[in-house]
């Protein structure tokens, strides 16, 4: 049955012009079907380029957005309506102006997990890839760092030189990745090293031989010569990594590394998205402008 969902997808996207662009978190049989598999820097630079009419976007809410404010011309059509990230959501427009009134010599750092209001009202947007970097590069000392703590604590760590601000949202399915475990699953694969993204907390950093976005601990595992890896991200990267590494092992370090709303998305969602182009994102002008200068910014610095 699959194999027949999968042939009318490549047949629907050649007749309707689409693009089909999935994070690394959805289901494995839905990145196999996919043009472009990412993580959220990755698919928002892509977006941009990409010569199709049509983005069908297998991912939550605010990617869809992101690329639709990249792409006002283009149709931005989600594999699924529901699919959003609670992070997102977890600042809102009244905390980042009270800040500006208590701190106007800071910038706004807003991870690209947020949603076109929030994005509007900030000076840059991050990635967990290229956040450091890019901080890094601002003039300004004083950071408000939003929506995510933990990834606002790595960054701020890798920079003495500069005074943060930070916020308290969180990744559920990061935040339930628990040093106790990784210590437990450290126990039964001594040999493994323990590979973790930074909307981890910080004890479960302290115990990480290498700390990265969803790309670059694929990228860090498929160029490293040891063999058996603990993963702490969330578990749809594991298609992934054992299409690039057929010889080596992971395992996941606790049950809870798994984003319902990214597994909203399967191969009968992508059809369906594709025969009724809907739900299609849609962004009033004015805020999609305002929410693009942030999104441009982060792909300048990003260079």
């Amino acid at each position: 049955m699959s194999d027949e969902i999968a042939t009318s997808i490549r047949q629907l996207k050649e007749e309707k012009d689409a693009v089909i662009l999935a994070h690394y978190y959805v289901d494995g049989k839905v990145q196999e079907i996919a043009d472009y598999v990412g993580d959220s820097y990755y698919l928002a630079e892509l977006a941009a380029k990409v010569p199709q009419s049509v983005i069908i976007f297998c991912g939550v809410s605010f990617m869809g957005e992101s690329a639709k404010i990249l792409n006002p011309g283009k149709r931005v059509v989600m594999a699924d309506r529901y699919a959003d990230c609670p992070m997102a959501h977890m600042v809102d427009l009244e905390r980042i102006r009270e800040v500006r009134r208590e701190h106007p010599d800071a910038a706004v750092v807003c991870y690209v997990n947020s949603t076109a209001e929030i994005k509007s009202e900030s000076d840059v947007c991050v990635t967990s890839s290229n956040a450091v970097k890019i901080v890094r590069k601002l003039p300004n000392k004083k950071i408000f760092f939003i929506p995510d703590n933990n990834l606002g604590r790595y960054v701020a760590k890798q920079l003495p030189e500069k005074q943060f601000i930070f916020h308290d949202g969180f990744c559920h399915v990061h935040k339930s990745i628990h040093r106790e475990e990784v210590l437990k699953a450290k126990e039964v694969h001594p040999e493994a090293l323990v590979l973790a993204h930074p909307e981890c907390t910080e004890d479960v950093l302290e115990l990480a031989d290498f700390i990265g976005s969803t790309s670059q601990i694929i990228d860090y595992a498929t160029n490293s010569d040891d063999k058996v890896f603990l993963i702490c991200t969330e578990m749809g990267i594991f298609y992934e990594l054992l299409m690039k590494n057929p010889d080596k092992k992971f395992y996941s370090v606790g049950h809870r590394q798994f984003c319902p709303n990214m597994k909203r998305i399967h191969l009968e969602s992508v059809l369906t998205a594709l025969q009724s182009l809907e739900p299609e994102v849609e962004l009033e002008e004015e805020l999609r402008k305002k929410a693009e200068r942030p999104l441009q910014k982060m792909l300048e610095l990003a260079k």
